[in-house]
């Protein structure tokens, strides 16, 4: 069976737990992949949406999504309210640089975008699969892309409690279409810790990240393109010599299968 088009209904359910944003390409009907959103630390999902909108991929369903916490206050004490969250676990201070810890744990975020969302609204309500979907990310939120790409490879065990038997399957599949990270580095607590773990399959563009970081991303996946501006600081693109390697990255990734 083909995949259903989702609609704004399907994931109406996931207002409250997994706020997010929709746009749907021209006309809906034509839709053959989903780009999933997550921006970076202390934003929120709104403005990914119009990122998603004005970069606007043919046949790509976008889900700009919210971070899971709220940030607090002493954190961002001049943002104002209601508008700032973040995707980790927990929040604290790296005591070497001053800087927030790049690596809070994804467990929560990695839980609800996987369960409520991938699966059980993209998957088993609308029948597309783990390899129709791209992540893109910013910041805390690239990291979050790469972690989820990362854990993909473990194979999820079940316990049938019907009779008692130890199950495995492969509830999703290993790789996804592509990630995208935009100065999130791959947080160590979301690459699977078995020593003979295999690479990932999943193609992975990188960008504003330093030497290190590109490397520890070479070292869990076997397609990389790591790119770096001119300008050093981070920040999403704003011309067209830097949007244009993460546009022909989607396009690669979109034109699989169809050529």
């Amino acid at each position: 069976m083909p995949p259903r088009i989702p609609t704004e209904a399907d994931f109406s359910p996931l207002s409250s737990t997994l706020p997010h944003k929709l746009h749907f390409p021209n006309p809906p009907e034509s839709t053959t992949s989903i780009l999933i959103l997550f921006h970076g630390l202390g934003d929120h999902e709104v403005p990914f949406a119009t990122f998603a909108r004005n970069v606007s991929l043919p046949g790509v369903l976008a889900i700009s999504v919210r971070g899971t916490s709220p940030l607090p206050a002493a954190f961002l004490p001049d943002a104002a309210a209601g508008h700032n969250f973040h995707w980790g676990d927990d929040l604290s201070m790296d005591t070497n640089t001053g800087d927030i810890d790049a690596d809070p744990g994804f467990d929560k975020a990695s839980r609800l975008v996987m369960e409520k969302l991938v699966k059980g609204t993209l998957i088993d309500k609308c029948g597309w699969e783990m390899n129709d979907i791209l992540f893109f990310g910013f910041g805390q939120g690239g990291s979050l892309a790469l972690g989820l790409a990362s854990r993909l490879r473990t194979v999820e065990r079940i316990i049938d409690i019907s009779d008692g038997d130890d199950v495995t399957k492969q509830k999703l599949g290993k790789t996804c279409k592509g990630v995208v990270s935009i100065g999130g580095p791959l947080p160590s607590s979301m690459v699977p810790s078995l020593s003979s773990r295999e690479k990932s399959s999943t193609p992975v563009l990188v960008c504003q990240l330093d030497e290190d970081q590109a490397d520890a991303v070479k070292r869990e996946f076997k397609e990389v393109r790591v790119v770096n501006w001119r300008r050093k600081e981070v920040a999403m693109p704003r011309e067209r010599e830097e949007m244009f390697p993460i546009m022909k990255f989607l396009a690669d990734q979109l034109n699989k299968g169809y050529t």
